[in-house]
């Protein structure tokens, strides 16, 4: 009798679902929705997320939260524990917001995170999974980032 090598399964696991998050202030068009929302499906694709739902301030100013709805409906609805999604994918930490105190960019990426719903930068040069490069290099981009 031989013993019989279990079989393996090549399927690959099912995408995470994912919300994607665009923002565009009226004088940056190399940010155009449409190209960070090209950004962000490659990197999905290649992540393994899907998408599953898009929250987009158009024409929207990142220095405060007010008047930017999309980005309240997204944090309300992480807060919410029933999103859809367990990840939201940014084009980079400048779209998600220029605050004028960092530590309020940092904040509303902590609701999510206690939430459950990890907030990923697409086009960073780090990933943000709490690392200490991470950690450290995050803070630097949030303080540079230009009003």
């Amino acid at each position: 009798m031989t013993a019989h090598e279990p079989e393996s399964n090549s399927a690959e696991p099912d995408p995470k679902p994912a919300a994607q998050y665009i923002r565009m202030s009226t004088e940056h068009q190399q940010y155009s929705t449409e190209n960070q929302a090209d950004m962000i499906r490659e990197y999905a694709q290649k992540r393994g997320f899907s998408i599953v739902k898009t929250y987009a301030d158009e024409g929207k100013s990142g220095l405060r939260i007010e008047g930017r709805d999309a980005l309240r409906q997204m944090i309300d609805d992480a807060k919410s524990g029933d999103a859809g999604y367990q990840a939201i994918l940014v084009y980079d930490i400048s779209r998600w917001g220029r605050f004028q105190d960092s530590d309020e960019s940092a904040y509303y990426e902590y609701i999510c995170k206690r939430a459950g719903v990890q907030v990923y930068y697409c086009a960073e040069q780090f990933e943000n999974d709490g690392s200490p490069t991470s950690t450290i290099i995050k803070p630097v981009c949030r303080q540079i980032l230009p009003a």
